[in-house]
């Protein structure tokens, strides 16, 4: 009987045995499957191939909403890559409360002219009634530091008709009121003064400098608190597809710092600073 009680304990022993084996094997097997998911997921890219280049070439709301996913600093730092060109807007260019916003550019041009006509300016309401949804009022004055070119009365109307913002190359006015409405601006600075008397509309939907960077009539301007960035119609879907890249490297870099304290070693597993 003593024989057989020992033969029965040494066979559950194994059986137990076999079955910590199997849970272990079970495990690592998780375990290696759950590293190469993660190992994927850090060295693919984010981009979305060749079919996703195509759905966004295709869909204009879709690539708008992209592009409200990246920041305004990998947008630049993309362009700069795949073109060689710099696209943001000066520092000068600031806005009057914290926004981020993305749309498509209707670009406005006055010149300085003194004169005492009452319709000299008709042509950039004109241009304003025409604008709609997700437009970005993008204009050039010339000479126009110490000049508003819009103010409330501007800001209600694109509000109105949905516009995303607005971006100046010279002064704005009644900030009180588009912070009120929350319509964001960026202008080179505050002033109380006006365009009325002093400028002419020169054009509309026409190419523009504003912060030292053309912009034509369509290209996406995308803001945020580092500054505003254009990117130009052709190179739209490239660059976005390019700045999630780099948005998912940094953000990925931040974690690899926290744990290992270290830029240099994170630099040199990411290949990017």
């Amino acid at each position: 009987m003593n024989i057989i009680h020992c033969l029965r304990r040494s066979l559950r022993a194994r059986a137990r045995i076999r079955a910590a084996a199997m849970v272990l094997a079970a495990v690592g097997a998780a375990a290696a499957c759950c590293a190469l998911v993660l190992y994927g997921q850090a060295t693919s890219s984010p981009s979305g191939g060749q079919d996703e280049e195509q759905r966004l070439d295709h869909d204009p709301a879709a690539l708008l909403d992209g592009y409200r996913h990246v920041e305004v600093a990998s947008v630049a730092d993309a362009e700069e890559q795949l073109t060689s060109r710099r696209i943001y807007l000066s520092h000068r260019m600031r806005p009057i409360f914290p926004t981020k916003f993305v749309g498509y550019a209707l670009t406005v041009r006055l010149v300085k002219q003194e004169n005492h006509d009452p319709h000299a300016l008709d042509g950039m309401l004109i241009a304003i009634d025409q604008g709609g949804k997700d437009s970005v009022y993008v204009m050039s004055v010339e000479d126009g530091a110490d000049i508003a070119g819009m103010g409330g009365l501007m800001g209600a109307a694109m509000a109105a008709r949905d516009f995303a913002g607005a971006v100046i190359e010279g002064g704005v006015r009644d900030t009180a009121y588009l912070t009120k409405i929350q319509f964001p601006v960026y202008a080179t600075g505050i002033v109380p003064s006006t365009s009325v008397g002093h400028y002419r509309f020169a054009g509309s939907q026409i190419a523009v400098d504003c912060g030292g960077v053309t912009v034509n009539a369509g290209d996406i301007v995308a803001a945020d608190m580092d500054g505003v960035a254009i990117v130009p119609k052709k190179d739209a879907v490239k660059v976005l597809l390019r700045a999630r890249q780099l948005d998912f490297q940094e953000h990925s870099m931040y974690a690899w710092i926290e744990k290992t304290k270290s830029i240099e070693e994170a630099v040199r597993q990411f290949g990017r600073l």
